[in-house]
Formats: C-alpha cells, sequence, structure tokens
C-alpha cells in the first residue's frame, strides 16, 4: 500500500490529487486498486500518511530518512495576504472584477503599498512574494502589466462608481472635499507635462495637475489628472458634473479652499442646485470689513456668525495663527535688519562702493519677503536705515489669525460649528496628496509618458491610498506605521519542505508584532500554500542578450 500523488484539470486550473492505493500481482500482472482518496487532507498529512506507509515495517527506519528532509527560505506571504484581504474588505477587489487585467490591475496596487517603483519592479516583486497564487494569477511581465494599466484607465469611471455605491449605496454623503496638487516630472516627454505654479517648490521641473474628490471624512473617491498648466479653478467643473452625473447625487455641498471656489465655480454650483463651503481671501475679508458686513471685533477664539444675503460668514481669530504670524513677520524684518548692516559695513569698507547699488539690494529682499507696505529702506550719505511705517504694521496686524468660511448652506442643513468642521476637514484631502507622494505610495516618479497610463498611475495610486487609511486606521492601537507593518508582514515567508520527490510550502508562525497586525485585520493565514515564480520580462530577457 502507498500513496500516489499527481494532479488533475478542472477548468483549465490543476489541482493537487493524493490516493491511497494497493498493488498486487494478479493473473501473471500488476494489478492497482484504490483503497481511499486522501485529496482533501492537508499536505502535511498526507506526508506522514506516506512516511506510516513507507515504514509500517520497521518505524525505526524513519530516523535514517530525516537526512531526506531538505528545507529552504520561500517567497513572502504575510504582507500579500493582509493587503489583499484589505482590498476585499473595502470592495475594491470585487470593484475591479476577476478578469486577468483587474488581477494584474490589483497587483499593482498592492505592490505600491508593499515596495514601490515602476512595472519592471513589480514583476520582480512577485518573484519574491506570493502574488501569483494569492491572487490566482498566471504568469506575467511588464508587458502584461502595461496591458492592465490601459484596461484600468478604460474602466476608471465604472470602477469609481462601483466603489462609491458598494461604500454608500442609498445613504450618499451630502458633503464632498475637493483640493488639487500637482507633481513634478523628472523628464520632459510625458503628454501632461507643461509649467505651472508648482506646489513642490521644484524649480525648472515641469508637471501634472492632479484633484482628487473625497467624502468628509477623507476617503477618496475619484481621481482626474489635468495638464501641468491647468488652473485650480478650471478642474472644479468636470468634478461638479460626476457628482451630479455620474455618482447621482443631489442636493450636495462641495468643499474647496478660497483659491478654488470662486464667482465662476458657484455659478456651476448653482446649475446642478449644489451648494458650497469656502474661506475668504484677506482682500475680500478687508472689503467686507469696509462694507459693514462684517465687524473687526467679531473676530475672537469662539466662532461666529453673520447672515447677509443669503450667505452665511462664520468667524474665528485662531490665536496661535496670529502669534504665528507675528512671529513669522518679525523674523522677515530682523533679516532686513541683518541686511542693513550688512551692506552699511561694506559701503564703510569700499568707499568706491555704490550707495544706490546697496538700497537696490534691500529694496529686493523687502519686496520679496512681501514686507513693501510696511517697511521702506532710506539713505542718509552712505549709511541705510530701515523706516518701519507704524500705521500700516497696525492694520497688516489687525486680520492675523482671522478667517471667514463663506457658505450658502442652509441653515437647517449644517450649524455654523458644522460648516467649520468640514471646512476644517480639507486637511484630509491634504493628507491623502502628502501620503501618495511619499515613500509609502510614491506617486512619483511617473515612469510613463502616455496620457492613459498617467491618469492610470494616478488611479492605482489612489486606490492604494484607500487600503493605506483601511491599515492605518485598523493599526493605530499598535504604535506602529504602515510602512513598518507592511515591512514586518513582509518579513512572513512560507518554507519550502522537500521530504525525498515531494515538495510543500509551510508558512510558520509570526513574530508577535506581526501577530497583532493580522489580528486587527482579521487575517488568518493558512498552515501551507502553493508558490509558483513568476517569468522574468521577455523584453528584459532580450536587453540582457544585448548587452551580453
Amino acid at each position: 500500500m502507498y500513496v500516489d500523488i499527481g494532479t488533475k484539470k478542472v477548468k483549465g486550473k490543476v489541482y493537487p490529487r493524493y490516493l491511497i492505493r494497493e498493488s498486487r500481482w494478479e493473473n501473471g500482472g500488476s494489478k492497482q486498486r484504490t483503497v481511499a482518496n486522501i485529496s482533501d487532507c492537508s499536505l502535511e498529512e498526507v506526508i506522514a500518511i506516506k512516511l506510516a506507509l513507507k515504514y509500517k515495517g520497521n518505524i525505526t527506519d524513519v530516523l535514517r530518512d530525516i537526512d531526506e528532509i531538505h528545507t529552504e527560505q520561500g517567497l513572502s506571504v504575510g504582507a500579500v495576504f493582509s493587503l489583499f484581504k484589505a482590498a476585499r474588505d473595502l470592495g475594491i477587489a470585487k470593484a475591479l472584477g476577476n478578469s486577468e487585467n483587474a488581477k494584474l490591475s490589483l497587483w499593482m496596487i498592492l505592490a505600491r503599498l508593499i515596495e514601490p517603483g515602476s512595472r519592471l519592479a513589480n514583476v520582480r516583486l512577485a518573484q519574491r512574494h506570493a502574488a501569483v497564487d494569492v491572487l490566482g494569477l498566471n504568469n506575467f511581465n511588464e508587458d502584461d502589466l502595461y496591458g492592465a494599466m490601459d484596461w484600468i484607465e478604460s474602466d476608471q469611471r465604472r470602477i469609481e462608481k462601483r466603489l462609491f455605491h458598494a461604500r454608500y449605496g442609498e445613504k450618499r454623503p451630502t458633503l464632498y472635499l475637493y483640493d488639487v496638487t500637482s507633481s513634478y516630472l523628472e523628464g520632459e516627454k510625458n503628454e501632461y507635462a507643461d509649467w505651472g505654479y508648482n506646489r513642490d517648490k521644484k524649480k525648472g521641473k515641469k508637471q501634472i495637475v492632479i484633484g482628487l474628490l473625497t467624502d468628509d471624512e477623507g476617503w477618496p473617491i475619484s481621481i482626474e489628472v489635468f495638464p501641468g498648466n491647468t488652473s485650480d479653478v478650471k478642474t472644479f467643473a468636470s468634478q461638479v458634473k460626476k457628482l451630479a452625473h455620474e455618482f447621482g447625487c443631489e442636493s450636495v455641498a462641495l468643499v474647496g479652499d478660497r483659491g478654488m471656489i470662486k464667482s465662476d465655480q458657484m455659478d456651476v454650483l448653482a446649475e446642478q442646485k449644489f451648494y458650497y463651503i469656502t474661506a475668504t481671501t484677506k482682500s475680500q475679508m478687508e472689503t467686507l470689513l469696509k462694507q459693514g458686513t462684517i465687524q473687526l471685533e467679531l473676530f475672537t477664539e469662539e466662532l461666529c456668525e453673520i447672515e447677509n444675503e443669503g450667505i452665511r460668514y462664520i468667524l474665528r481669530k485662531n490665536p496661535v495663527r496670529a502669534s504665528e504670524i507675528g512671529e513669522s513677520r518679525n523674523e522677515k524684518m530682523e533679516t532686513i535688519r541683518k541686511l542693513i548692516e550688512t551692506e552699511n559695513e561694506y559701503l564703510e569698507d569700499h568707499k568706491r562702493a555704490k550707495v544706490i547699488t546697496a538700497l537696490r539690494n534691500v529694496e529686493a529682499r523687502i519686496v520679496k519677503l512681501n514686507l513693501s507696505p510696511l517697511v521702506k529702506v532710506e539713505s542718509s550719505g552712505r549709511t541705510l536705515a530701515m523706516k518701519i511705517d507704524d500705521t500700516a504694521l497696525r492694520e497688516e496686524s489687525y486680520l492675523d489669525g482671522c478667517y471667514v468660511i463663506r457658505t450658502n448652506l442652509p441653515v437647517d442643513r449644517g450649524s455654523m460649528e458644522t460648516i467649520h468642521g468640514r471646512y476644517k476637514d480639507l486637511a484630509n484631502v491634504e493628507w491623502a496628496f502628502r501620503t501618495m507622494k511619499s515613500d509609502e505610495i510614491e506617486l512619483r516618479p511617473i515612469n510613463v509618458r502616455l496620457k492613459p497610463r498617467t491618469r492610470a498611475h494616478a488611479f492605482i495610486a489612489m486606490l492604494s491610498y484607500i487600503i493605506e487609511k483601511r491599515l492605518r486606521d485598523k493599526w493605530k492601537d499598535i504604535n506602529i506605521t504602515v510602512q513598518e507593518g507592511i515591512h514586518e508582514l513582509s518579513s512572513i515567508n512560507c518554507i519550502t519542505v522537500q521530504v525525498g520527490a515531494v515538495k510543500y510550502n509551510q508558512i510558520p508562525e509570526p513574530r508577535e508584532i506581526g501577530s497583532k497586525l493580522l489580528g486587527a485585520l482579521s487575517v488568518t493565514l493558512p498552515k501551507a500554500i502553493t508558490c509558483s515564480n513568476v517569468r522574468i520580462s521577455t523584453r528584459k530577457k532580450l536587453e540582457l542578450k544585448r548587452k551580453k
């Protein structure tokens, strides 16, 4: 009696098959009879039965054959299992679907969290992580991933809508946050690349512009890419139309910063019967003060509301921010004083130096530091002096830390505390942008050139951020960052065990911190797994051959 190990193919998939068989001599030939089908047993149980049958005559011989057992490090399983579970819990896996392109897209989403990189880097990462078996993938190379990027871009709106309806159902949010960022490019061949206001403060770099729409808790709903020279306000209309026509929202409020929602954007919102929550600029605040709509004494640490012609104004003065602004202004003035001292010393030591040149240097710095309304520089002989306009300084400091939130949302739809809180929630969108640009997801560098693939890259980064936000929420009590947590889970590797001709992959018990991370996500790792390898890119093979 022995264990017969084989495989069977069902609907294109190969499954292991284990049978206990008996061999006997009958009528001059060997005959086999199946005693039991043990395919439902785990591989460890099958190995145990095989050894028991092999040494049933002398069980002590098992000790001698222990030398036939070999172990080696296998693929990493912890991170892939955990992130895949999070993607399923969030509805991302279901929204993508079960096609091969959907699975490849999901791998690119998970890979941005495990170890972000290019498409070729994603292929190499799959050679170290059990991506093929956990996600049910066929072997793939980077060309397959580029094809998946084309697919996910063409299906982005459908996927966003499926995620939206899966998350909210009929209870759709009534408040949405929208903000814009830019991402600089290392090259110039990207089809969206153009010059514009660079929020990354990267001089000499073209950029793309990205708009992100979230709910009031900061969960991303939709992302859109624009040419690098697109102004914030020009990105706004498409988001409003998306909410109205694609997501079927009615009578909602859109929250945007003071540079986003202006008169034209308010008109666009009015067309859809939407409301807005935004903030006023400093010049608008000064105009409201001159008109008598608001009064300076109303700015206190407590919220205050004024309604005028159907518009609600929420006023507040932040004392901490006021102090910061005052200190920053004083530091700038001290910079000018030190520059004047330096110029005076130079003029004294260099008799042929021109006073007009020194004046220009100081005046240029005053303009650069935005102190020109408050500070002037004058010369007397060959000596420069700084003159501060005290009246202008008082007027300038009146509004330090003051801000006004403006909305047309009816009182019965939101109190002033709610409106103030929702505007402050714009920080959630800013946090999302920072995370996507950070080492955790690496929105940049953008290693693609075509517009559709640039949009796909941004969409994949957004979906990765949704998973990152989920992990951050689940792990907040473990005192570990998402990056550290994923790194810890990546250290959970399966162990490949070979007994004679039989080979299987066993997953060891994780460390204490790994168990906590898995438990927080309700992940239970299997005891054994089948691990496959991913072929290296065909194109890369050709490149290596050329180099040789």
